[in-house]
Protein backbone atom coordinates (compact mmCIF):
# COMPACT_ATOMS: atom_id res chain seq x y z
CA UNK A 1 0.00 0.00 0.00
CA UNK A 2 2.42 2.95 -1.48
CA UNK A 3 0.14 5.44 -2.54
CA UNK A 4 -2.44 7.88 -2.55
CA UNK A 5 -5.80 7.18 -4.55
CA UNK A 6 -8.34 9.93 -3.53
CA UNK A 7 -7.97 12.73 -1.20
CA UNK A 8 -11.62 13.49 0.86
CA UNK A 9 -13.00 16.71 2.22
CA UNK A 10 -15.59 16.42 5.22
CA UNK A 11 -17.74 19.28 4.19
CA UNK A 12 -20.65 21.40 6.08
CA UNK A 13 -22.50 22.07 2.84
CA UNK A 14 -22.49 20.15 -0.14
CA UNK A 15 -23.82 22.58 -2.64
CA UNK A 16 -21.98 25.49 -1.47
CA UNK A 17 -18.39 23.14 -1.27
CA UNK A 18 -19.09 22.04 -5.02
CA UNK A 19 -20.19 25.50 -6.35
CA UNK A 20 -16.78 26.44 -4.63
CA UNK A 21 -14.66 24.05 -6.30
CA UNK A 22 -16.68 23.00 -9.34
CA UNK A 23 -18.10 26.62 -10.61
CA UNK A 24 -15.89 28.89 -9.69
CA UNK A 25 -12.15 27.42 -9.42
CA UNK A 26 -13.38 24.61 -12.49
CA UNK A 27 -12.67 21.42 -10.95
CA UNK A 28 -13.93 19.39 -13.56
CA UNK A 29 -16.67 16.46 -12.42
CA UNK A 30 -19.22 13.99 -13.55
CA UNK A 31 -21.41 15.97 -10.68
CA UNK A 32 -24.34 17.49 -12.49
CA UNK A 33 -26.25 17.86 -9.16
CA UNK A 34 -25.73 20.30 -6.82
CA UNK A 35 -26.22 18.27 -3.59
CA UNK A 36 -25.66 14.72 -4.32
CA UNK A 37 -24.33 12.29 -1.77
CA UNK A 38 -20.50 12.11 -2.69
CA UNK A 39 -19.25 14.21 -5.46
CA UNK A 40 -15.57 13.30 -7.19
CA UNK A 41 -13.30 15.34 -9.19
CA UNK A 42 -10.91 14.24 -11.44
CA UNK A 43 -7.52 15.66 -11.19
CA UNK A 44 -4.22 14.09 -12.97
CA UNK A 45 -3.47 11.03 -10.66
CA UNK A 46 -5.62 11.67 -8.18
CA UNK A 47 -9.42 11.68 -7.53
CA UNK A 48 -10.48 14.63 -5.08
CA UNK A 49 -14.26 14.01 -3.48
CA UNK A 50 -16.48 15.77 -1.30
CA UNK A 51 -18.48 14.22 1.40
CA UNK A 52 -20.51 15.51 4.17
CA UNK A 53 -18.76 15.89 7.24
CA UNK A 54 -21.28 14.49 9.81
CA UNK A 55 -21.09 11.34 7.78
CA UNK A 56 -17.90 11.45 7.00
CA UNK A 57 -16.87 11.33 11.12
CA UNK A 58 -19.85 8.67 10.82
CA UNK A 59 -18.26 6.71 8.59
CA UNK A 60 -14.57 6.85 10.58
CA UNK A 61 -16.66 5.92 13.75
CA UNK A 62 -20.19 5.10 14.38
CA UNK A 63 -20.27 4.77 18.09
CA UNK A 64 -18.10 7.48 18.67
CA UNK A 65 -17.55 10.37 15.62
CA UNK A 66 -14.83 12.32 15.64
CA UNK A 67 -15.37 16.03 16.89
CA UNK A 68 -16.22 18.55 14.25
CA UNK A 69 -13.67 21.57 14.45
CA UNK A 70 -12.48 24.02 12.48
CA UNK A 71 -11.06 22.49 9.27
CA UNK A 72 -7.56 22.27 10.33
CA UNK A 73 -6.57 19.46 10.87
CA UNK A 74 -2.83 19.42 10.92
CA UNK A 75 -2.31 19.05 7.03
CA UNK A 76 -2.39 21.10 3.86
CA UNK A 77 -3.61 20.36 0.29
CA UNK A 78 -1.24 21.59 -2.26
CA UNK A 79 -2.12 22.89 -5.28
CA UNK A 80 1.42 22.99 -7.49
CA UNK A 81 1.62 25.37 -10.61
CA UNK A 82 4.04 25.99 -13.38
CA UNK A 83 4.73 28.97 -13.41
CA UNK A 84 5.44 31.63 -10.94
CA UNK A 85 2.65 33.91 -12.18
CA UNK A 86 -0.02 31.13 -11.98
CA UNK A 87 -0.13 31.88 -7.92
CA UNK A 88 -1.09 35.40 -8.56
CA UNK A 89 -3.71 34.10 -11.12
CA UNK A 90 -4.88 31.24 -8.97
CA UNK A 91 -4.93 33.59 -5.41
CA UNK A 92 -7.67 36.16 -7.62
CA UNK A 93 -9.84 33.16 -8.56
CA UNK A 94 -10.03 32.05 -5.07
CA UNK A 95 -10.56 35.47 -4.00
CA UNK A 96 -13.46 36.07 -6.56
CA UNK A 97 -14.94 32.65 -5.40
CA UNK A 98 -14.97 33.77 -2.40
CA UNK A 99 -12.58 31.89 -0.71
CA UNK A 100 -10.59 33.48 2.39
CA UNK A 101 -6.96 34.31 1.54
CA UNK A 102 -5.08 33.60 4.28
CA UNK A 103 -1.63 34.36 3.58
CA UNK A 104 -0.99 36.74 0.44
CA UNK A 105 1.43 35.45 -2.74
CA UNK A 106 4.98 36.02 -1.56
CA UNK A 107 8.44 34.59 -1.85
CA UNK A 108 9.49 31.51 0.18
CA UNK A 109 13.14 30.52 1.91
CA UNK A 110 13.43 27.53 -0.77
CA UNK A 111 13.38 29.66 -3.86
CA UNK A 112 9.78 29.13 -4.58
CA UNK A 113 6.62 31.49 -4.04
CA UNK A 114 3.56 30.54 -2.55
CA UNK A 115 -0.07 31.66 -0.92
CA UNK A 116 -2.83 30.44 1.30
CA UNK A 117 -6.48 29.84 1.10
CA UNK A 118 -8.96 28.21 2.99
CA UNK A 119 -12.24 27.06 1.29
CA UNK A 120 -15.68 27.59 2.95
CA UNK A 121 -15.16 24.94 5.04
CA UNK A 122 -12.12 25.85 6.54
CA UNK A 123 -9.45 23.74 4.70
CA UNK A 124 -6.20 25.05 3.89
CA UNK A 125 -4.63 25.17 0.69
CA UNK A 126 -0.99 26.42 -0.28
CA UNK A 127 -0.77 27.03 -4.15
CA UNK A 128 3.02 26.67 -4.71
CA UNK A 129 5.45 27.09 -7.71
CA UNK A 130 9.15 26.28 -7.64
CA UNK A 131 12.06 27.13 -9.90
CA UNK A 132 13.33 23.58 -9.97
CA UNK A 133 9.90 21.73 -9.99
CA UNK A 134 9.29 19.46 -13.02
CA UNK A 135 6.20 17.38 -14.38
CA UNK A 136 5.33 14.50 -15.55
CA UNK A 137 3.59 14.31 -19.09
CA UNK A 138 0.13 13.76 -16.75
CA UNK A 139 0.52 16.95 -14.86
CA UNK A 140 2.26 15.30 -11.38
CA UNK A 141 4.95 16.77 -9.62
CA UNK A 142 8.02 14.68 -9.67
CA UNK A 143 10.32 15.00 -6.95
Amino acid sequence: MNKITCICLGVRNMEESIHFYRDKLGFETDCTEDNPQVCFFNTPGKKFELYPLTLLAEDINPKDPPKIGSGFGGITLLYNVEEKEQVDEMVELVRQAGGKIVQEAQDVFWGGYHAYFADPDGYYWEIAWGPDFKYDDQGMLMF
